[in-house]
């Protein structure tokens, strides 16, 4: 689900019936005699009224007419006699078909020329402080159907930025967010791996149908770096019931490994050729992950209960399948994320025992430490309640030679595989499983790790009352962060809009990138945020 802003009434801070501890952002009124920035949706002149509250993750769909009646009022009030609504997020594709160059129609870099028109044209630069990184906003202009769309990626090829979603893949400039190119897909993705081979391309799943309940039965290969499209082909069969609405894909190397119902497959990046099918024996193919380093496979093998389940990992050589290691977790214990690929590192749960494990395998297979955590993380990185087969659904954490750094806190004793809060970054030896060090985020914030970069844990500063996004750094001997790129204190707003439990993060070469889970269409005067980039 995405969040949205000024979609609800007004309510009291933080309230936890609406919005989960740790994510509510408030949109406060200035103090007297500062007054509103012209133009800028997010700000509000000084009135007396109570503070805005970012509101529960639904929408106006079924609420009475007095409540619409009562939040036009409010807002004519607040705004002057006029708003804009800004709602958050979360063609055919051929052999040898190529994006058209377009116009950028929906970004926002504090050019006067975003989308909205009067009386509103939010800067998200307006007020920009010396030494703060400019940001750009793109909100999603594509009409969607139903309940809207997930993104994918963000990834980083040459000079753009680059995400997929529903019917189309869209390449931005990485420096400003201006559209570089848009290929149109004919029908929906239904599949879409981590990251593309080291030549930028990628082969993502897309249905058989211009249908969100068509069988996903075919492969499309796109070009990231000239977005044109490559070669298609329909998934050959390994068994009757061999058909599925989701495909769970991997690259690694020039292998895109394809799992679905019970099968895995790989075929060649490079023209499509099926390179290996699924093993005749072994517990049952469940999903598959990794990248340019090593190709992971996921087994599960049931028994007579959930109980009995037990879930197998094993490094498979992408040119034949064949399995180089594998190992078998005790029963009960399901695989939640790969949350490093190289070293690797593998985060499990287990919901009757309530608890999650962080096990570092070293290069042979052979397990370097597997620990039960003391501390919680999001679900997003052990996993539970998840169910989607995506390995690498956490974003917040990366690893060194020897450390594994992510995102945590101290859980709440009823719920203790989920923290709802990460507001730290904590620090595991690989060797020993033992925590080496964990440190807070500035004013108690959110922190997501992202990468390392000479000898420092760069991560993510998430908004708070008041205060927009940063990047800070953190020494990997430990210490506390250090904030080293603010974004500019207007974009606190359309910051906001992305939650960190959908947000997907990239941080490459001095800017960061912040690609809504999902987006829904377009409305009068309501719009998804879908990307924001920030930097020097």
């Amino acid at each position: 689900m995405t969040r949205r802003d000024f979609d609800e009434l007004p309510g009291p801070d933080r309230q936890p019936q609406a919005v989960q501890p740790g994510y509510g952002s408030v949109y406060r009124t200035p103090q007297p005699g500062s007054g509103p920035v012209p133009g800028n949706p997010y700000a509000q002149p000084p009135v007396q009224a109570a503070d805005f509250v970012r509101p529960p993750r639904r929408g106006l769909r079924g609420r009475t007419g007095v409540l619409v009646a009562a939040l036009v009022a409010a807002l004519l009030a607040l705004g002057g006699g006029s708003y804009i609504l800004l709602r958050d997020g979360s063609g055919d594709a051929g052999d040898g078909d190529t994006a058209a160059p377009l116009a950028s129609a929906s970004v926002d870099q504090g050019d006067g020329q975003g989308p909205g028109g009067p009386p509103f044209v939010f800067d998200p630069n307006a007020g920009i402080q010396p030494g703060e990184g400019r940001v750009w906003l793109v909100s999603n202009r594509t009409e969607l159907a139903g309940s809207g769309a997930s993104q994918h990626g963000p990834w980083r090829v040459g000079d753009a930025v680059i995400k997929a979603m529903y019917k189309e893949v869209t390449a931005y400039t990485a420096t400003d967010g201006k559209e570089k190119w848009r290929l149109p897909l004919a029908t929906p993705l239904c599949g879409v791996p981590e990251s593309p081979g080291p030549n930028g391309k990628i082969v993502v799943g897309v249905r058989e149908k211009d249908s969100a309940t068509s069988q996903c039965t075919h492969l499309q290969q796109v070009d990231l770096a000239t977005g044109q499209a490559g070669w298609k082909l329909e998934i050959p069969k390994e068994k009757v019931f061999d058909q599925d609405l989701e495909l769970r894909l991997a690259i690694s190397g020039d292998t895109v490994a394809v799992a679905r119902a019970a099968v895995v497959s790989g075929f060649s990046v490079t023209d499509g050729h099926k390179l290996f099918g699924t093993p005749s024996s072994g517990c049952a193919p469940a999903t598959v992950g990794g990248a340019a380093a090593r190709l992971m496979l996921v087994r599960d093998c049931f028994g007579q209960d959930s109980a009995d389940r037990q879930s197998v990992i094993e490094e498979i050589d992408p040119a034949t399948g064949a399995a180089k290691w594998s190992h078998q977790y005790a029963k009960g214990s399901n695989l939640g994320q790969i949350l490093s690929v190289d070293p690797l590192v593998v985060s499990t749960y287990n919901t009757q025992e309530k608890v999650w494990n962080i096990t570092a395998f070293a290069a042979d297979g052979k397990v370097r430490s597997q620990t039960n955590a003391a501390f919680g993380v999001s679900k997003r990185c052990n996993g539970w309640g998840s169910g989607s087969g995506d390995l690498h659904d956490c974003n917040a954490a990366v690893a060194d030679a020897d450390t594994l750094y992510i995102a945590g806190g101290t859980p709440d004793a009823k719920y203790p595989l989920g923290v709802d809060k990460p507001d730290e970054v904590i620090a595991v030896d690989l060797n020993t499983g033992q925590v080496k060090w964990r440190t807070t985020g500035p004013d108690g914030r959110v922190m997501f790790p992202l990468a390392i970069e000479e000898g420092k844990v760069v991560v993510y500063v998430d908004t708070d009352k008041g205060l927009s996004a940063a990047m800070a750094a953190i020494p990997t001997g430990g210490g506390r962060p250090q904030i080293f790129l603010q974004s500019p204190k207007i974009a606190k707003g359309p910051e906001s809009a992305f939650s960190p439990s959908s947000v997907r993060l990239a941080w490459v070469e001095g800017r960061v990138f912040l690609l809504n889970g999902s987006v829904r269409s377009p409305e009068p005067k309501k719009v998804d945020h879908s990307l924001l980039s920030f930097g020097k």
